[in-house]
């Protein structure tokens, strides 16, 4: 269903986010997140360059190499675009993000790490959906190799992750029962998560 029809109004900065996911040939995964900032119109900057409509203000990658476990194992990050020549002094500390596991706990360990003057305000805002974008990864593509070799849903002996996390997917609604019926109706008991770094 499309939004509702807007008033009248001009088109002035459009935020792309993209994800994108990769198993490795080596067994692990690449998820890779990328924001850029552009303004429909020219204006000067606050150093006095001219910037020409369409032009990146800000264009920053990540991508995180993840294991089965979910835990990162490699960092890399890059601003090809920024408005200050200091943002990309942001690059380095994204290194401390090496260790922490991607699940319960993982903006805390984002602010932890990053947070304030720790960070770029960008590359965080950008690794805060990179969890999800794993599980998008990383989950459905388990799960049809778990079928391709004759398991079913029904026979996953832990609560999914994503059970209870969302209106679709509360333990008592219908989703539950026809998906995990195993899961259906019984209070979720998941482990508290160990911050790696502590």
């Amino acid at each position: 269903m499309p939004l509702p029809e807007p008033a009248a109004r001009r088109h002035l900065h459009t935020r792309a986010v993209t994800y994108r996911g990769f198993l490795r040939d080596d067994g692990l995964w690449d998820i890779e997140g990328e924001m850029s900032d552009v303004k429909t119109y020219a204006f000067q900057r606050s150093d006095g360059r001219d910037m020409p409509p369409g032009a990146p203000i800000h264009n920053m990658l990540i991508r995180l190499t993840v294991d089965e476990g979910m835990v990162i194992r490699a960092v890399a990050s890059s601003m090809d675009a920024t408005p200050y020549g200091e943002c990309g002094q942001g690059n380095d500390p994204m290194q401390r993000m090496v260790g922490v596991r991607l699940g319960p706990g993982w903006r805390q360990a984002i602010e932890k790490a990053l947070g304030g003057v720790l960070g770029c305000t960008h590359l965080r805002e950008l690794l805060f959906n990179m969890a999800t974008a794993a599980y998008q990864t990383i989950f459905p593509w388990r799960e049809g190799q778990r079928r391709q070799s004759g398991l079913t849903l029904q026979q996953t002996a832990e609560p999914p992750y994503h059970l209870g996390r969302c209106i679709a997917w509360d333990p008592s609604g219908p989703l539950v029962q026809r998906v995990y019926p195993q899961f259906f109706g019984q209070p979720l008991r998941r482990p508290l998560a160990k911050d790696p770094k502590a």
